[in-house]
């Protein structure tokens, strides 16, 4: 059945990247930089919250990508390298099946070490103002949008590593991020250029992924609410533009020679 062996290559890569000790390393230093909030926010009059919200979400974010993208990038070169692909594939397993799994694996791990984090930053507020606020909830709906954005990350890093080196695929998927959190910069200058170069401006605008408007943390931090139709846009289109990336990988994973 196509969903057992799925959800036992995700439950295999869930172990390995766990035991990964990259993802403790930067796990760890999430916490320490959300524990430097509280000393930033000790020292810092009535903008304790905002600087802990701040430091807090932005360090689950820098550190979700890179375990993303480092983790995400080896998946399928490392499996190679070991040869243990060769005989993941030599059982009833579809290549199509090994590509999902692996994303739901690592997808999953996000999550988890994301909940972890997310606490770290809930007991940062509690410690700062010794109570939490209704303005607080808005924090998960942030959190919600940094999943998200590992969502696609993580899509793109397996899309990269179906056809390029890891090294190559680190390069395209980081830039990707930090274009995609530019996207309305991009637009903007899209909507300025003319002719040629301003149709060629638009396509790329609208095709690196737009992480920024995934990023709220700053409107957030201020205490600002997050309208129920920007939630239900980044949902739609996080989880149709990493669908179509791992479809993607899964056509050029299928014709790649492995021999």
């Amino acid at each position: 059945m196509s969903t057992g062996r799925v959800g036992s290559i995700a439950f295999n890569t869930f172990r390995e990247a766990v035991r990964d000790r990259v993802l403790y390393n930067l796990i760890a230093f999430a916490l320490l930089l959300s524990g430097a909030a509280i000393l930033v926010g000790e020292i810092s009059i009535d903008i304790e919250r905002l600087v802990v919200i701040n430091l807090g979400l932005t360090a689950i974010s820098i550190f979700g990508v890179l375990i993303a993208i480092f983790i995400g990038i080896g998946l399928v070169s490392k499996e190679i390298d070991k040869r243990t692909l060769y005989t993941v594939l030599s059982r009833p397993v579809q290549r199509w099946e090994f590509v999902v799994g692996k994303f739901f694996g690592l997808t999953g791990t996000l999550v988890v070490n994301t909940f972890f984090m997310a606490i770290g930053v809930f007991l940062a507020l509690l410690y700062t103002a010794h109570r939490f606020d209704k303005m607080d909830g808005w924090v998960l709906v942030a959190l919600y949008f940094i999943v998200l954005q590992f969502f696609i990350v993580c899509a793109l890093s397996l899309f990269f590593s179906s056809f390029s080196t890891p090294l190559m695929s680190a390069v395209f998927s980081f830039a990707l991020f930090i274009i995609g959190n530019l996207a309305d910069d991009l637009r903007g200058f899209a909507r300025m250029s003319h002719g040629l170069g301003g149709w060629l401006a638009t396509g790329v605008a609208y095709l690196v992924p737009n992480f920024a408007s995934m990023n709220v943390v700053s409107q957030v931090a201020h205490g600002d609410p997050v309208g129920g139709r920007l939630i239900l846009y980044n949902t739609v289109y996080a989880l149709l533009y990493s669908a179509m990336a791992i479809a993607g990988a899964v056509l050029i994973f299928q014709r790649r020679n492995l021999k």
